[in-house]
């Protein structure tokens, strides 16, 4: 592990020195955590990539971006730079990136955030014009918004909001951006975050016949298919439930219903 430095309220950014597959890693994807000798809890935890670690031209990490929720978490919270961590990855299926897609809209919760850097680096690498991205960030207040920073230093549009109104506009982050979908309908949007936000995001995303792409956030036990644990409903007969670490974390909306 190279860093494990605090952002905000209860959340980590830490970064990792490992230049085997993550150069082919797509945003969007995962790797499962463990500290090496943990015995408890015995199962790694998934966690988005958040951006990839470039010396030059060549990719020598990646960082994650989390939150401590639990024993997991907290043990990851305490560790520090040097330490051997035990990783698994990368896994699963990431954000498709058309590039002949002009307006983009991202939309996420608090640690919902922990995906996007990395697809926005992407973009950056693609040629988008970043003028034409726009960005709605919610929290519960002013501690749960991450990254506000690294957004503005790319040039994207961003939108702020929070329950407790003490940093931008106070409520619901998808009223700003049901507001901006009626004016200015986008190519693409992105989601991640809590079930009820990605609920209100789907059906948005259906009122408006919107492309949308969201990342589903989870408990995984395995990360590789075989434990079943992080099924997801689908919406076709042939295939009624889908499965976040293999054929996802990403899915189209209109492939999966969340309750």
């Amino acid at each position: 592990m190279l860093w494990n430095h605090r952002q905000g309220s209860g959340c980590y950014r830490m970064g990792f020195q490992c230049d085997v597959g993550i150069a082919t890693a797509a945003p969007g994807q995962f790797i499962m955590v463990r500290l090496k000798g943990q015995k408890i809890p015995m199962l790694r935890r998934p966690f988005s990539i958040h951006q990839v670690i470039k010396e030059g031209t060549r990719i020598k990490g990646f960082e994650i971006l989390y939150k401590v929720v639990g024993q997991g978490t907290a043990l990851l919270a305490d560790s520090r730079a040097g330490e051997g961590i035990d990783v698994l990855g990368p896994l699963g299926r990431g954000f498709a990136l058309n590039s002949e897609h002009k307006t983009v809209f991202f939309f996420f919760f608090g640690i919902g955030v922990a995906p996007f850097m990395f697809l926005i680096s992407r973009m950056l690498e693609a040629g988008f014009d970043m003028s034409r991205v726009a960005v709605f960030l919610g929290g519960r207040s002013r501690n749960d918004l991450l990254c506000t920073e690294d957004f503005k230093a790319v040039g994207v549009s961003l939108t702020l909001t929070t329950d407790d109104g003490s940093r931008g506009q106070r409520g619901l982050v998808t009223s700003p951006l049901e507001a901006a979908v009626k004016r200015s309908r986008p190519d693409m949007l992105y989601a991640c975050g809590p079930v009820p936000m990605l609920q209100k995001v789907i059906a948005l995303s259906k009122d408006y016949d919107l492309a949308c792409q969201v990342s589903v956030e989870t408990v995984m036990a395995c990360g590789m298919g075989a434990c079943l644990g992080c099924a997801v409903e689908g919406t076709t007969a042939h295939q009624p439930y889908r499965h976040a670490c293999v054929d996802g974390p990403v899915f189209d909306a209109e492939d999966i219903i969340l309750r």
